[in-house]
């Protein structure tokens, strides 16, 4: 941490305002909107796998301009060719990190202590600098919350910046959530929709399954928002052949496409992502292309979106009412709540990376305005905390 975030640290731990605060103190980026990415995929045409040389091709085509938040590289259940997929991704990765910056790669790793996890734990090894999440799958099922304190002893010798996101894929893991999130190097979990409901015994459908798994998706947010962590959303089965133009960004751009152009399929994946959005999570994961601009519009505030919030915090401001007080703005009475759901929306278009410059140094100024259990109860996840 630096100067400039150890004094805003200093000032937060004595119960002041924040009068030194960086974007730096916002927080690291969310998942966003995860990809999955086969490493070496099948080919139903030719009846085959892919070889190496024909999956290097597709990584260079596909993954090097993707539009995704995060490539998540599946090494455990959407993975046959295992150790060909980690030749694959020994030699594909330092060039990926080279021509994408701007991504995340996720390795998502087999179960704890099976074979399998010891091999792709190698891997790390020996690809830590470019890697920036291990997603754990299974987690805690078989030895509990040992299994993230382990991964993260791990982590601390091969690179410290590397993050943990432990899949909940059981009532085991549900249970232990709580034990799961303690660790600092988890910031997000998964709820993997797909592994619970077949351990609960649970009939879920591609179209309903938000509802069908409400309640234990409520669960683990309730869980995850006490320990100050974010939840990634369920993967979508559903997979259309239409996909959304990225220069639409605004809800009614969003409903005019999804009306004249959009199928059945879309509509359903738009539907759950804004759904997942309006509960606070903080990535969704997809296994469609054609889904990463559709879900991103549903989890990201628009530009119009974000400047409603600007000038409502601004009329906060000039009406010294930000901590207690009301105002009226556009037919509707305000207060310190609302004020806080507005800040939130220009933390989570930053943390989402769709927020400008000056949007975000407005942030920052409307944070150095508040006491630090304030800005704690809005965002419990920047560094402050």
């Amino acid at each position: 941490m630096n100067n400039i975030a150890s004094a805003a640290a200093d000032n937060f731990q004595q119960g002041e305002y924040c009068r030194v605060f960086n974007a730096s103190l916002l927080g690291d980026n969310w998942p966003g909107i995860q990809l999955y990415y086969p490493p070496v995929k099948y080919a139903p045409s030719l009846g085959i796998y892919e070889d190496l040389p024909t999956a290097a091709q597709r990584m260079k085509k596909h993954a090097h301009h993707t539009h995704a938040h995060t490539l998540i590289f599946d090494l455990e259940d959407g993975c046959r060719m295992k150790e060909m997929s980690r030749t694959l991704l020994r030699q594909e990765l330092p060039l990926l990190r080279e021509k994408n910056r701007n991504v995340t790669v996720a390795l998502r790793v087999n179960p704890f202590r099976t074979d399998e996890y010891e091999l792709d734990m190698a891997l790390v090894r020996d690809m830590a600098d470019y890697i920036d999440v291990i997603m754990l799958s299974k987690a805690g099922e078989s030895y509990g919350a040992a299994e993230v304190r382990d991964l993260s002893n791990t982590l601390v010798d091969v690179n410290s910046k590397i993050t943990i996101q432990p899949i909940i894929e059981h009532p085991k893991s549900l249970k232990i959530a709580p034990d799961l999130m303690q660790y600092a190097t988890v910031k997000h979990v998964v709820f993997g929709i797909h592994d619970f409901s077949k351990a609960m015994g649970i009939s879920i459908t591609p179209e309903n399954w938000v509802e069908e798994l409400f309640y234990f998706l409520n669960q683990i947010m309730f869980e995850a928002r006490i320990a100050g962590k974010g939840v990634i959303g369920g993967v979508e089965t559903l997979i259309g052949s239409s996909s959304m133009p990225e220069k639409f960004l605004e809800p009614h751009d969003v409903r005019r496409w999804l009306d004249l152009h959009g199928e059945k399929e879309s509509r359903i994946v738009y539907k759950h992502a804004c759904q997942e959005a309006a509960m606070g999570l903080t990535g969704k994961q997809v296994i469609h292309p054609g889904h990463i601009h559709l879900c991103k519009v549903a989890y990201t505030p628009s530009p119009t979106e974000v400047r409603q919030k600007v000038n409502v915090l601004k009329a906060a401001i000039e009406a010294d009412a930000l901590l207690g007080g009301a105002i009226k703005f556009e037919g509707e009475m305000l207060d310190p709540p609302m004020f806080g759901k507005a800040l939130q929306t220009l933390l989570r278009a930053h943390a989402l990376r769709a927020l400008g410059e000056e949007d975000t140094e407005f942030a920052i100024t409307v944070l150095q305005r508040l006491p630090a259990q304030v800005i704690r109860q809005n965002w419990p996840y920047g560094v402050i905390l």
